[in-house]
């Protein structure tokens, strides 16, 4: 991987070693496509895959991927940040590094239309794929930072309210052109090595989830861009990895690091007081947005307001566990 414009890709595997060979199948593909020097890390994350790994990367992959064993599963952005200082360590250090979650395929062209788009654009720190599902249709969806308001559109879900708070919502609906946009989902995000170094990589005080806005929002206040790049395609098959966001069917119960990591995020990000005050809106939106959902017999998150006021700020309890994270 030493030469110029080299991609190190980081795949964090947790009891998915079928759909990891598949994803490095893929990259295997894309290296041949289009002739770009890419290497890949793969971190075992103490899930048990690491002797069919080993097998296999060794069989099939042994040119141009190598496996990282974690003796513990630390989460999503510690596996990632095992994966990045391999990566750091090499003799001669990749340009980019790729975060590729292990249940997404990465479509004919995808990484070099990343590469390409980096390097016209030297104020981008990072670079997302246009997600396709499996099926082969498209989830165009780039993100804004979460906040106040944005917690009132997503909890009320009333039209009115979301017309008029359209500008704060989380997510956006997106183009066929690259678009600059807050931050971008973590299962295909490409990011500038120096700018990785400078910011320390993830945050491992999440365990999963808003790892990846709040490396992005980082990168935004050091005054780097973020950008959604369409021409760069990836399939993902949602919830393969974690079981919580898979396309279809009912809404499933949020997990409880779910809420730490949100927790985590506003108060790391914006303060105990601002944080306290999206809990408000959170909690009075949902309440407000249930009803209506029970109404109109429409879906929703089981227990997801009983859950979010059990790890709200506005407790002691909670609090209390913030205290050690952030002393």
């Amino acid at each position: 991987m030493g030469a110029t414009n080299a991609v190190g890709v980081v795949i964090v595997n947790y009891r998915s070693a079928e759909l990891t060979l598949r994803a490095l199948e893929s990259l295997a593909r894309e290296r041949a496509h289009t002739g770009l020097a890419l290497g890949a890390i793969v971190v075992e994350n103490a899930s048990g895959d690491a002797a069919v790994l080993a097998r296999a990367l060794a069989a099939r992959f042994a040119d141009f991927a190598r496996l990282v064993i974690s003796p513990t599963n630390g989460g999503f952005g510690a596996g990632n940040n095992l994966g990045l200082r391999a990566l750091f360590d090499e003799r001669e250090p990749p340009t980019y590094c790729f975060f590729l979650n292990p249940d997404t395929e990465v479509r004919p062209g995808a990484v070099a239309a990343l590469v390409r788009f980096l390097d016209r654009h030297p104020r981008a720190a990072f670079a997302g794929s246009r997600i396709e599902h499996a099926d082969g249709s498209e989830w165009p969806i780039a993100f804004r930072f979460p906040s106040v308001l944005s917690e009132l559109e997503s909890g009320l879900s009333l039209g009115l309210v979301s017309r008029l708070l359209e500008k704060h919502a989380v997510a956006r609906t997106m183009g066929s052109v690259p678009e600059r946009v807050d931050w971008l989902c973590g299962a295909a995000l490409m990011g500038r090595r120096e700018v990785l170094e400078r910011l320390g990589g993830f945050d491992e005080a999440y365990f999963l989830y808003f790892e990846e806005i709040d490396l992005c929002l980082r990168a935004h206040r050091a005054g780097f861009e973020c950008w959604h790049v369409p021409e760069s395609r990836v399939m993902h098959i949602r919830g393969q990895s974690t079981g919580v966001t898979a396309l279809g069917g009912e809404p499933r119960r949020l997990p409880r690091y779910w809420f730490e990591s949100r927790r985590h995020y506003y108060v790391k990000n914006h303060g105990l007081a601002y944080a306290a005050l999206a809990d408000l809106a959170c909690i009075g939106a949902n309440a407000v947005g249930q009803v209506k959902r029970a109404i109109k017999r429409q879906p929703s998150t089981p227990h997801f307001l009983r859950d979010l006021v059990r790890e709200s700020v506005l407790l002691p309890g909670p609090r209390a566990r913030l205290a050690r994270v952030h002393r």
